[in-house]
């Protein structure tokens, strides 16, 4: 290339351009490829509206970076923001920030998993505008009912659900969430403080409701479905 002529990607229209950043999984790239030039800036930020996945698991995330990139990711089905040894620590601060993203509304799937630092009231605020709901993972955390009444009035698309050591979750919020959303087919209880005798009470609420573990029943009759 000769001094002063353009590079050949500078050439890319930024459609393109967008379409190539899509493939960067590494949010450390995408920040070093968004800090290249004005043009680049740009192709990261519509690259983000074209994920419909996005997974924050293991990476060190707090409620500012988070929430940035969820919000210029409009096209998003899926958000994980579980926690590993490393990886988010949003508060309820966060996710009052991330109910106000355009994709919230349109979420089809969301993991809170391990979340520690979050409570109901940061819960209830997101899932009132995850009105698209059918999968969520909210298992490892200290919700209580509260929580568990909020997703029963506001996802009535719910397929599945993870409860793992909800141990704040009593048996009058299970109820309530079984009896509110007439799609859910799967919920994981494992670590809960709810006898074995109220189990059955959900399935006579709902006979063909899965309720994982299978153990739980000791009985191989029951189906169990993979934990997300």
């Amino acid at each position: 290339m000769k001094e002063g002529e353009e590079a050949e990607i500078e050439r890319l229209p930024m459609d393109l351009l967008a379409h190539i950043f899509v493939f960067i999984t590494c949010f450390k790239d995408l920040a070093q490829t968004s800090s290249v030039c004005k043009k680049w800036r740009e192709g990261v930020k519509q690259s983000m509206g074209r994920r419909e996945k996005l997974s924050f698991a293991g990476w060190k995330m707090d409620d500012e970076s988070t929430c940035r990139l969820v919000r210029y990711a409009y096209g998003l089905k899926e958000l994980d923001i579980s926690k590993s040894r490393w990886g988010c620590q949003i508060t309820d601060n966060g996710l009052y920030q991330l109910s106000t993203a355009k994709c919230i509304v349109n979420l089809s799937s969301i993991s809170l998993w391990g979340m520690t630092g979050i409570t109901d009231k940061g819960v209830v605020q997101l899932i009132s505008r995850a009105n698209s709901l059918k999968h969520l993972n909210i298992g490892g955390t200290f919700i209580t009912d509260e929580s568990v009444f909020a997703i029963a009035a506001n996802c009535p698309h719910l397929k599945s659900v993870v409860l793992w050591g909800c141990r704040h979750v009593t048996e009058n919020g299970l109820v309530v969430l079984v009896n509110k959303c007439p799609k859910l087919m799967t919920i994981n209880v494992w670590g809960m403080r709810v006898p074995f005798e109220f189990l059955l009470t959900l399935l006579t609420i709902r006979p063909a409701l899965q309720i994982v573990p299978q153990s739980i029943f000791n009985m191989e009759t029951i189906p169990l479905l993979p934990v997300f």
